[in-house]
């Protein structure tokens, strides 16, 4: 398949925003040279293209090429060979131009294969089956010819590339120690960061992995409020969500918070990668009540303070 047949992928992309809420996805394949398939979710992907030339800088980060000038735009290129032990692979035909965080850059692939739609049911932590990229893989899912698609952590590979993202010093919220937030994500960097954020605001929290670990969590949670004789809003300031999140997206989990009385009076924060106007209208319409684009600490600690003060 060409790039320019590539293109043709994202004709209706428009159209795929409907997904958002049905606990579906659809991943771009793509391979590295090896046997394995990847995958990476198509809002991410802007475009996929033939590599243009790449200008080769001084101190350029391991994995990362050069830059290139992408309509005005200079966007770093990162070989993802690199990324999977396979340094040795020369990749440099097929470019994916990514979206990140309202962060843009080229991924160097070996080639890219079709858009398949997924249950995110059916995906599964990368804890729960062997694979030999645990780090940089967020989620496993099967195809329904038993191939196996290793989804990417975008977010780990980013980091991996450019170091972790500064969290600055934060005034803590006034009798933090009373607050609680319950936030959920696969991925690993954005638990940390996450995690780093409600620190400095010295608020406790608790956490999970994926949307189905979530949504136990919290409805044990509203038990025990329920047999303290309390609204569980008295213990829970605030509920953070990723939107992908392995068996059961953030979009889902956002309708069954909300259809649930218990957790009347408990906000809900959408903290997302995708950061287009199509997923924030989705989280807007499940009832989201507000949504920040990953990753920047200050502006997710603006969005949460008034929320822990109250």
């Amino acid at each position: 398949m060409s790039p320019n047949d590539n293109q043709n992928l994202f004709d209706t992309v428009d159209a795929r925003t409907r997904l958002a809420g049905s606990n579906k996805m659809e991943i771009l394949l793509f391979t590295l040279g090896t046997q394995e398939i990847f995958g990476i979710n198509v809002f991410k992907v802007r475009e996929v293209t033939k590599t243009p030339f790449i200008t080769r800088t001084p101190n350029m980060p391991t994995g990362v090429e050069g830059v290139i000038s992408l309509r005005g735009s200079v966007i770093p290129v990162i070989n993802l060979a690199r990324f999977v032990g396979q340094a040795g692979i020369d990749l440099g035909g097929t470019m994916m131009v990514t979206e990140y965080s309202r962060r843009t850059q080229g991924f160097l692939v070996e080639s890219v294969d079709r858009i398949v739609r997924v249950d995110w049911e059916k995906v599964r932590s990368p804890d729960s089956v062997i694979t030999g990229n645990d780090n940089l893989i967020t989620a496993i899912t099967e195809l329904p010819d038993g191939t196996l698609v290793s989804v990417l952590d975008v977010e780990q590979v980013l980091v991996d590339a450019f170091g972790e993202p500064r969290v600055p010093d934060l005034q803590p919220v006034e009798a933090g120690h009373e607050a609680l937030v319950f936030f959920a994500d696969d991925s690993m960097v954005a638990r940390k960061e996450i995690g780093h954020v409600l620190d400095r605001l010295g608020v406790k929290y608790h956490q999970a992995n994926n949307g189905a670990e979530a949504w136990t969590r919290l409805q044990a949670m509203a038990t025990r409020a329920a047999q303290d004789g309390e609204p569980l809003s008295r213990q829970l300031n605030v509920i953070l969500l990723d939107a992908e999140m392995p068996e059961m997206d953030g979009y889902v989990l956002t309708r069954h918070i909300k259809s649930d009385a218990r957790f009347a009076g408990v906000p809900i924060v959408m903290h997302s990668s995708l950061s287009s106007q199509a997923n924030h209208a989705m989280g807007k319409h499940v009832g989201v009540d507000a949504y920040v684009s990953k990753f920047d600490a200050a502006i997710l600690a603006d969005t949460l303070r008034p929320l822990l003060s109250r």
